[in-house]
């Protein structure tokens, strides 16, 4: 049974990283607000616990963009680098300016070969936050939920903030593949601390990964030998700039390639799957384009394979996920849960502590949000 209190509906959300993700999910925030269930094209949840998408309210934010820095987060996120759609025309002030963030490993270091419009420009003679401070904002501004969407390979500076969730006894959704939900150690940190955490990294509503795991539960299920398969993707925002450099990927790949393994009827070999960021092409800006192949083998040992492609919007793919990621773990602590969530990290991540096929993740996820 759900403890939500009906006095306070408001979930208090503190965001990481202002860039495409952020905007989109601001944007949708904005664009659901009015209206009622009838009106939640887009959405799989409208009513999740008693919460709404228009209870979602942005009270803290750091990122470390001159751009950004300073201005309001509904400014914010329409300044560069970002590049996602704009889908909604009037995005409401939300009192809120974003501030200095922490730098740490959050930019690769070839970022600065690259267009000031295509890159992170430093906020020059800002101070950056210490611990104590950040911990500081999340407690006098009541957050709720930190959503963590800082760039690829950033792993001191997600534990930067994972460290301050903890300490403020904030939730903590980490929607980029660096392993804190999923590790052992700081699972059992949240669990002591009587702190929610969900992650690690969002699966898209209808993205890639998403699309490769039904097609290889289907292989399974209908008795098809999957012999090999990759995925390709190409994109032109921020986030495949920054994985140029191939350093930072080595989280992410195992993420992807992990989500895929785990609902193959047999592990491939390494050698016979490829899945992962490919390259950067500019144009697309905020588009996302996959190119996925499976081979197999039919009745009798025929081959057969079959190719894909597929073109998204990159962060609005994963808004109406962020919005569901962070309506549970306000639920998760409203019930006084603690630790890792496992029905809405199985369901909304791709390297969940606890890896489960998605229609039985998507059980489990409707049997947690009815209490």
């Amino acid at each position: 049974m759900s403890l939500h209190d009906p006095q306070r509906t408001d979930v208090n959300v503190a965001i990481v990283g202002v860039g495409n993700c952020a905007s989109s999910l601001v944007q949708g925030i904005a664009h659901y607000s009015n209206g009622g269930a009838n009106e939640q094209i887009g959405l799989s949840h409208w009513d999740l616990g008693g919460y709404r998408p228009k209870d979602l309210k942005i009270v803290a934010a750091w990122d470390i963009d001159k751009r950004k820095v300073g201005r309001d987060v509904a400014e914010a996120i329409f300044a560069p680098p970002n590049c996602t759609t704009v889908f909604c025309d009037h995005v409401p002030e939300t009192g809120t300016k974003v501030r200095m963030g922490k730098l740490l490993d959050g930019i690769a270091d070839h970022m600065a070969n690259f267009p000031d419009e295509r890159t992170f420009l430093l906020a020059d003679g800002q101070r950056e936050p210490t611990h104590d401070e950040v911990v500081e904002v999340l407690r006098d501004t009541g957050t709720d939920v930190m959503i963590n969407y800082l760039p690829v390979g950033s792993q001191k500076a997600t534990e930067f903030y994972a460290e301050c969730a903890l300490d403020a006894r904030v939730a903590f959704v980490n929607c980029i593949p660096v392993f804190i939900g999923s590790d052992e150690a700081w699972a059992k940190r949240f669990e002591e601390a009587g702190v929610p955490v969900i992650g690690d990294d969002i699966k898209s509503q209808l993205g890639a990964t998403i699309v490769h795991r039904v097609l290889t539960d289907l292989f399974k299920k209908r008795g098809v030998k999957l012999d090999r398969t990759y995925q390709l993707n190409t994109g032109g925002n921020t986030d495949f700039l920054n994985m140029l450099e191939r350093a930072r990927l080595a989280s992410k790949k195992i993420s992807k390639t992990e989500a895929v393994q785990s609902v193959a009827e047999h592990r491939l070999d390494p050698e016979q799957i490829h899945v992962g960021p490919s390259d950067y092409v500019a144009w697309q800006n905020d588009n996302k384009v996959c190119f996925l192949r499976m081979e197999g083998e039919l009745f009798g040992g025929v081959p057969m394979n079959i190719e894909l492609r597929l073109s998204v919007e990159d962060s609005p793919n994963s808004a109406g996920v962020a919005i569901d990621l962070i309506r549970c773990a306000r639920l998760a602590k409203d019930r006084g849960l603690a630790g890792p969530i496992h029905p809405a990290a199985s369901a909304f991540c791709k390297h969940p502590p606890r890896q489960v096929a998605d229609d039985e993740a998507f059980v489990e996820l409707e049997r947690f949000i009815r209490g």
